[in-house]
């Protein structure tokens, strides 16, 4: 066992030094590079003299950055992803305008100095390179709303990320990681975690005092068991496909669940949330009706008051009517008799409202003109008296209010 033991240390120093002259022989090459300008592929040049804030070098077989990039001082976006970049130069600070870094599929194993030093950048993307943690200088990208780490070699969560207040989207899946530190919380502007591929046994409690997270994926790990969800209150979806679980877990009815028996679970779900939604639409409209139905008998019993009402006033104007042109009638008839027939131009009344009394008919207004032939009379009351007389006429003569007034023989 000893020898054993012995001939597999030798066999790591190999590996050791093998590792640690390949490093020596890609930094010399690095060296050489930086101090001999490549030429550039072709249609770079054009690129670098448009002027546009986008810059876009990726899959250009770069293994570094043209130094002409960090004289740009207009750029706000750059693409350099697919290339064989391990390390970024130290021009590259100057461009403090820059608010999006592409960096994906290279060969960076730190994240350059450089990198850290642009304050103003708001989404970073490092996946697909050869990370195991960050450098306290990370912080200083205070800025930073998105990044992206995903496809490295993180073997536990980098806590500088906790410094980041700004920062809402962390992917960070297709890693080494186990457990999540229960101080994680403090991210408490995180809104989307992607952590699938990664090496989870078991759900992270300290995921459930994440209050704020919008999307958790989970996808790709060894989780058995799920419980209920139903605390994350701001949780729109939950991604746990390719996990040996039978049942989806709890959660609110606004979420969307990606993963085995996710499809049924919402099927039955939609299916409840419509049998509701109709019941609720029912018992809506039966409470319409029942309160529309008072204020309908009761316009109709006050349309069949009002209607009465209105008969009989109509039934004592006409008889107000009746008597006034029977009283006109006579009067004209006594008239006639003394005087002779006189017609006399229609008078008409435009005054107050008309009282009657058995006795007496009382006209009050303001002002009444009685206008004829050389007849005029202006003053604030005019009263008519006139004794009980009867009265007849012949059948079938029409009855008319003239207005017949005598002038005098």
């Amino acid at each position: 066992m000893g020898n054993s033991s012995r001939k597999d240390e030798g066999e790591e120093e190999e590996e050791g030094a093998k590792d640690g002259e390949e490093d020596d022989v890609e930094a010399t090459e690095d060296k050489v590079e930086e101090e001999v300008e490549v030429e550039l592929p072709l249609g770079v040049e054009e690129l670098l003299e448009s002027g546009d804030p986008v810059l876009d070098l990726s899959y250009r077989k770069f293994k570094r950055l043209p130094s002409r990039v960090c004289q740009l001082m207009h750029l706000e976006k750059l693409y350099v992803c697919g290339n064989s970049l391990r390390t970024m130069p130290d021009g590259l600070s100057q461009l403090q305008g820059l608010r999006t870094l592409a960096l994906d599929f290279n060969k960076i194993g730190d994240v350059p100095s450089a990198v850290c030093q642009l304050a103003g950048l708001t989404r970073l993307y490092l996946g697909s390179n050869r990370l195991m943690s960050l450098p306290p200088e990370f912080t200083n990208l205070q800025s930073l709303r998105g990044l992206w780490i995903e496809s490295n070699f993180f073997m536990a969560f980098p806590r500088e990320l906790y410094d980041l207040p700004h920062l809402k989207s962390l992917q960070m899946g297709d890693n080494r990681l186990k457990t999540l530190p229960q101080d994680l919380c403090r991210m408490k502007a995180l809104k989307g975690l992607w952590l699938y591929g990664n090496r989870f046994e078991s759900f992270p409690k300290v995921l459930h005092r994440m209050e704020s997270l919008e999307i958790l994926d989970l996808d790709k790990n060894k989780i058995s068991e799920l419980p209920s969800l139903k605390r994350l209150k701001a949780l729109r979806l939950f991604s746990y496909d390719h996990n040996p679980i039978k049942e989806p877990p709890k959660v609110g009815e606004e979420v969307f669940l990606v993963g085995e028996g996710a499809a049924e679970f919402m099927d039955k779900r939609e299916a409840r949330k419509e049998r509701l939604r109709k019941a609720a639409e029912e018992e809506a409209e039966e409470l319409a009706v029942a309160e529309e139905e008072p204020v309908i008998h009761g316009i109709l019993k006050n349309s069949s008051a009002n209607s009465k009402s209105g008969t009989d006033e109509a039934a004592e104007t006409v008889e107000d009517s009746d008597i006034r042109d029977e009283e006109s009638l006579v009067k004209d008839e006594g008239e006639a008799e003394e005087g002779g027939c006189v017609e006399q131009p229609v008078m008409e009344y435009d005054g107050a409202e008309l009282e009657y009394d058995e006795e007496m008919v009382e006209y009050e207004t303001e002002e009444l003109i009685c206008e004829g032939e050389g007849f005029e009379y202006e003053g604030e009351e005019l009263e008519y008296e006139s004794a009980p007389m009867d009265y007849e006429y012949e059948d079938g003569e029409e009855l008319e209010d003239t207005g017949r007034q005598d002038k005098g023989a």
